[in-house]
């Protein structure tokens, strides 16, 4: 065969390998497969003069002829068992709006965690081939967990935004490295780095929604100090705002939309009318809501006829067997959460109600994915006032919880809801989030709406599916090809699989037939029908991170969840061939998709050392006047060691009160300030407790104020004594009887001259900017204590 003949048989294989779409969308003058999809050829004429010459503009690339908005929405921590279009007891307008009007998912699964679920979302793969095995504050240095988003993993906002659309991230990210989440970047993989013309949000695990850590873009922005400011109301403005402008200005683009609140997982924090709304409606306990819920589910076709409610553990206690006080306190918890998730899809609401107005809301498609896993069992049974003491291991006296039970889910709490409500959320599965064996922890709901194209109204669809398949299923959607390659980087396969085959049509078998779990080291296949499953070794409300053999000591488990939906009937003594041949399919898809080492560990690796760092190995740091909002990854680890701060001010005459610098805020941390003309240092215990260290009035003229800091050792999260100096003279001393040993903040910063977020002390109000020349801070480190 000539050289010219095979070229010819390979182009008419390869024509008909490549899907209809792209070659259409090739014929129009685009090359999909590319992107940045390359400019189109000058068609005019260049002639020596204007005279002699013909205009040409090249084509810009648009959006393929009828493609649907796509908004897309995911809360944070809401569960299976949450929300009444699936039987559950917490109201959602905008949920229960779309179930009227599209499909509800009854088989839809996330990663059990945070960070992995939502790169798998943006990426189509899965969480271990994203590098995000676990979330990024406990990254560790091999491939499917060291946090960095592979380049050959490109997010559906890059297809999106190549292709034509406009495209905007507003809510939580928690996709970002540790180390790369300050000012000083890298900001490639940040929102706007990967695709996102617009993001307005916040990076980490969780913030305060009354004073968030936000940022516009990768600009950190401080909200208004105002009594009525709420986050989800501000970020639901913003989203208003885009879409009509996008209208407005270009309506026949379409946008693409990612709407990601926080809301549901801690702080539990909502308006107060918000929370009186639900006074009452929870005092029945969580045993008889989750028998309500299952009872609610079978009516409605939920969940199949016969599926088994899953009993208690014994670990979480019954209802009945509390005291007066713990249910009044338990029954508030519950109020504040349901306020929280009712209020936050309001402002959903909202949004729908500006597509419908802009008119177009038949051609949008909304895929709301209620909650990124299960719902979240951190808060230990007696719940929390404040999240912080559960990463730092700190017991909090049930009676201090009780007797500021009124101030739940206002801003002077960080407050999260007790186990016992987490399990009852979950309902009808075992476990919670963080156990990724089982469905308690992976099983989400999902009500997808399309107008145009989804004829049918209100109907459940069984098919199983995972969140890889949600960037498919807009890629089929949108008539758009995966791309070859994305800004000259290869692109690894797509690993999901498009959902649209059941949007009309419900008897359509699974495109789905095997699916891996892994968090934490507990481990699930799913294989046409049948699932194995690790037997958890840890509540996840107890961190106690037990040495264990993770892969010889953990028991497995094994169900036919093609008969039982809930995962209630344990078959692995009746089936040990087929829980062995599980297992072996188990382990060639952890090592196909970088799950390996499987570790169990949790609080350990919070540890900053075991990830790059900006600050690993140094011991000084010098900072200047107004450098704020620098993250605690990113920032001088004072945790369990001995250390120095000085400050080089100058005082003024009259009012020189101010922050000098500090690092966290009201629910932890420490700072060096000027009160009353007194050089103070307060160390905050997870808002338990204070400890103050204060000089006298300082005179006017340049001084040196340092605070020294022995650490006692022993361990984590030990006292020490500090002192305060001013011109190497000690002006004052004292003990810190305790400090916080792992994590001092999840969204609070390290700031200079000024305080963002919220106050280390009662005693001042941020940003309490200080009026004086703060001219350098210098930090010093005792790395060897």
């Amino acid at each position: 065969m000539r050289h010219w003949q095979c070229f010819a048989v390979l182009g008419l294989i390869l024509t008909q390998l490549i899907p209809a779409t792209v070659q259409a969308q090739s014929e129009a003058g685009w090359d999909r497969s590319v992107l940045p999809v390359p400019m189109t050829k000058f068609k005019g004429h260049q002639g020596l003069r204007t005279s002699e010459s013909e205009l040409d503009f090249p084509n810009q690339v648009t959006a393929p002829d009828g493609a649907p908005n796509i908004l897309l929405i995911m809360p944070d921590d809401v569960r299976f068992g949450a929300t009444i279009p699936f039987g559950a007891p917490v109201p959602t307008e905008a949920y229960e709006r779309l179930a009227e009007e599209g499909l509800l998912f009854t088989q839809m699964h996330t990663t059990a965690l945070c960070s992995p679920t939502r790169s798998a979302l943006i990426t189509g793969r899965n969480h271990h081939s994203n590098a995000t095995g676990v979330i990024m504050e406990l990254g560790t240095g091999f491939p499917g967990y060291n946090s960095l988003m592979p380049k050959e993993n490109g997010s559906i906002a890059e297809i999106l935004k190549g292709n034509g659309f406009n495209t905007a991230w507003y809510g939580k990210n928690h996709n970002v490295p540790d180390w790369q989440s300050s000012q000083a970047g890298p900001f490639d993989l940040w929102p706007t780095g990967l695709g996102f013309e617009q993001f307005f949000g916040f990076i980490g695990g969780d913030t305060s929604q009354f004073t968030p850590a936000i940022f516009d873009g990768t600009k950190p922005i401080e909200p208004p100090n105002t009594e009525d400011y709420h986050l989800d109301e501000d970020m639901a403005d913003r989203a208003i705002n885009y879409i009509r402008e996008q209208n407005a200005l270009a309506p026949d683009k379409p946008f693409f939309v990612y709407y990601a609140p926080g809301t549901s997982h801690a702080p539990h924090h909502a308006p107060k009318e918000w929370i009186d709304r639900f006074k009452g409606q929870f005092d029945m306990g969580w045993d008889v809501i989750r028998e309500q819920t299952h009872a609610n589910m079978l009516e409605k076709g939920i969940i199949p006829p016969g599926t088994k409610l899953t009993p208690r553990p014994a670990d979480i206690r019954a209802w009945d067997s509390l005291n007066e006080q713990q249910k009044e306190l338990y029954a508030r918890m519950m109020e504040v959460y349901a306020a929280s998730l009712a209020h936050m899809d309001h402002q959903i609401n909202r949004i729908l109600d500006a597509v419908e107005e802009t008119g177009e809301m038949d051609n949008t498609l909304v895929i709301y994915l209620m909650g990124d896993n299960g719902a979240s069992a951190e808060g230990s049974p007696d719940g929390l006032l404040n999240e912080m003491t559960m990463f730092n291991a700190i017991e909090v006296p049930f009676e201090d919880t009780y007797n500021r039970m009124d101030e739940l889910g206002g801003p002077n709490t960080f407050g999260h809801f007790p186990v016992g409500w987490a399990h009852a959320m979950d309902t009808p599965f075992q476990w919670t989030k963080q156990i990724a064996s089982h469905f308690g922890g992976t099983r989400n709901s999902m009500i997808i709406s399309w107008p145009e194209k989804i004829k049918a109204k209100g109907e459940v669809r069984t098919q199983f599916h995972h969140v890889i398949d949600i960037m498919p299923t807009i890629l089929e959607a949108t008539s758009l090809p995966a791309p070859q390659s994305i800004n000259g980087v290869p692109q690894s396969q797509i690993q999901g699989t498009s959902m649209m085959y059941a949007f009309n049509d419900a008897d359509a078998p699974s495109t789905r037939r095997t699916q891996y779990f892994e968090m934490f080291g507990n481990r699930a296949i799913y294989s046409d029908g049948w699932v194995a499953a690790t037997t958890p070794f840890d509540v996840p409300w107890a961190s106690l991170n037990r040495p264990s053999d993770v892969i010889n000591d953990w028991n497995w488990e094994l169900y036919n969840v093609a008969e039982d939906f809930s995962q209630a009937n344990d078959l692995a003594a009746t089936h040990p061939e087929k829980l062995n041949e599980l297992q072996l399919l188990f382990y060639g898809e952890a090592r196909k998709y970088d799950a390996f080492p499987i570790d169990s560990a949790r609080k350990p690796r919070l540890d900053v050392a075991l990830r790059p760092s900006l600050t690993l190995g140094r011991d000084t740091f010098t900072y200047y006047d107004n450098m704020t909002r620098i993250p605690e990854g990113t920032a001088p680890d004072f945790k369990n060691k001995s250390h120095s701060i000085t400050v080089d001010v100058e005082i003024g005459e009259g009012n020189n009160d101010g922050m000098l610098v500090t690092q966290g805020g009201r629910f932890g941390g420490w700072a060096l300030y000027v009160l009353d003309g007194k050089p103070i240092y307060t160390y905050n215990v997870a808002n338990l407790e204070r400890y103050n260290i204060q000089g006298a009035v300082l005179t006017p003229g340049k001084h040196v104020v340092r605070y020294e800091f022995e650490y006692d050792g022993g361990g984590a999260g030990k006292g020490g004594t500090g002192k305060l100096f001013v011109d190497d003279q000690m002006v004052a001393e004292g003990r810190v009887d305790r400090t916080l040993g792992y994590r001092i903040s999840l969204d609070e910063t390290f700031d200079v001259g000024s305080d963002a977020g919220e106050p280390v002390s009662e005693s001042y109000h941020v940003p309490f900017d200080f009026p004086g020349e703060n001219e350098k801070v210098e930090v010093t480190l005792d790395l060897g204590k």
